[in-house]
């Protein structure tokens, strides 16, 4: 089954315009066989008239023939046109052509009978009976054509009309496939403009100039905004959720000692309600239609940690072009790129470096550090929920990593961790351009 709008308009216009332009052709072909054969027809019918007018009986009641029809082609032999005259079964008169032939066959009358002549060649026959005054013995006149010749000026008549119906076909099939390309290429520009809008090009859709797809595009609009309200709404809820739940933990962890057993169960509990928030707020793609560059994100998250950094002692290289973007919310990159360049800073002993580029459609986004790495057999470990791979390390809930990689994966793309050049950690994000 073809999968295919265009290959199916173009495949149900290919076979009725060849069954409609075969049945035109039969069609024709018919009433063109028939108007030929009647012309042929009326040329026999023509000289039988002429020699039943020529017909004459002599004193001794015998028949005879006054004169024949003038036709060359009676007179050459063998040509197929042929005439004879019987009186009572007895050939009294035959045109030249026959030689010493006769034409046999009953004496009814007839119009169109097959024949064959004494060449063997089909021939068409028309037979007429009757009597005269003042003989006994009925009359037959009989003429008859050539098939080879009526089949011939038919074929100089038909051959010319297939090939027109096949230059007939080609032009229409030609403008049935330029009909259906110009027909369907409103959608492939309403599916053009849907690509803008889902790789951050566009917010909305263009309404088409095609009368019949304006109300999908206006429900493909209406949908998008149903989901930049249904995103900021479910962000909204989870905001409040997160201040109502984390409030009451962080008065019962001021209420305990310090020292006391219920801590790391509350540490455990904030934690995971970290995790699980934020984790929900994942839950969609964000808003279709976003396009953040990455230079400025990178600059603000260096510029929070500044800090941090300062008091290590730490630089920052970073190479990013200044078109740059990202297919996605903003808030989602900070989230990637700050949970990283954290990580790097909390790691890293003098120096972080992030470095981004695009290839072709994919934008690759690299943070390292210069702190004692990872191996490689950790990695895995590391992007699990609440998973830390040093506990006497720096403080930490230990959901950065996994945060990061659910994102990226959100998106389209991935999280690698593998070495720096430096001997520290290096974390590469996949992600749409």
């Amino acid at each position: 089954m073809i999968r295919s709008i265009r290959g199916r308009l173009l495949v149900l216009g290919a076979v009725w315009l060849t069954v409609a332009l075969l049945a035109a052709f039969v069609m024709i072909a018919h009433l063109l066989r028939d108007f030929i054969t009647d012309r042929f027809d009326a040329e026999a019918a023509a000289a039988a008239d002429s020699l039943t007018a020529r017909i004459e009986t002599d004193a001794a009641g015998r028949i005879t023939l006054n004169g024949t029809p003038w036709d060359a082609r009676f007179s050459l032999p063998l040509s197929g046109w042929y005439w004879q005259v019987d009186a009572g079964g007895v050939a009294v008169a035959r045109s030249a052509s026959l030689l010493d032939g006769r034409l046999e066959g009953p004496t009814d009358e007839a119009t169109g009978a097959p024949g064959l002549g004494a060449d063997g060649a089909p021939l068409r026959v028309m037979r007429r009976s009757f009597g005269i005054p003042g003989s006994d013995a009925p009359i037959t006149v009989t003429v008859t054509a050539p098939v080879s010749e009526i089949r011939a000026s038919l074929a100089q008549i038909v051959r010319p009309l297939a090939l027109a119906l096949a230059a007939l076909w080609l032009g229409l099939g030609i403008a049935t496939l330029v009909q259906v390309t110009a027909g369907l290429r409103s959608l492939d520009r309403l599916r053009d403009d849907l690509t803008r809008v889902r790789a951050g090009r566009a917010e909305r859709l263009a309404l088409p100039d095609v009368r019949e797809l304006r109300p999908l595009a206006a429900e493909i609009n209406a949908a998008l905004d149903q989901n930049t309200a249904l995103l900021a709404r479910s962000r909204q809820h989870l905001g409040n959720l997160a201040h109502s739940l984390k409030t009451p933990l962080s008065a019962l962890s001021n209420e305990l000692p310090q020292n006391h057993a219920g801590q790391a169960l509350l540490a455990r509990m904030d934690r995971l309600i970290g995790w699980h928030l934020r984790r929900a707020r994942q839950a969609g793609p964000g808003l279709l239609g976003q396009r953040s560059p990455v230079a400025p994100v990178i600059d603000d998250i260096l510029l929070v940690l500044r800090w941090p950094m300062a008091d290590k002692g730490m630089t920052a290289t970073v190479t990013c072009p200044p078109d740059l973007a990202f297919a996605g919310e903003r808030q989602d990159l900070e989230e990637m790129i700050g949970n990283l360049a954290e990580n790097a800073v909390k790691w890293g002993a003098s120096r972080i470096g992030i470095h981004a580029a695009r290839q072709g459609d994919r934008l690759r986004l690299r943070i390292e550090d210069d702190g004692p790495g990872m191996a490689p057999d950790r990695a895995p470990h590391a992007l699990v929920r609440g998973a830390r791979l040093d506990e006497q390390g720096p403080p930490g809930a230990g959901l950065g990593l996994a945060i990061v990689a659910d994102l990226a994966a959100l998106h389209g793309g991935s999280l690698d961790l593998g070495c720096s050049a430096w001997g520290g950690l290096a974390a590469t994000l996949d992600l749409p351009a």
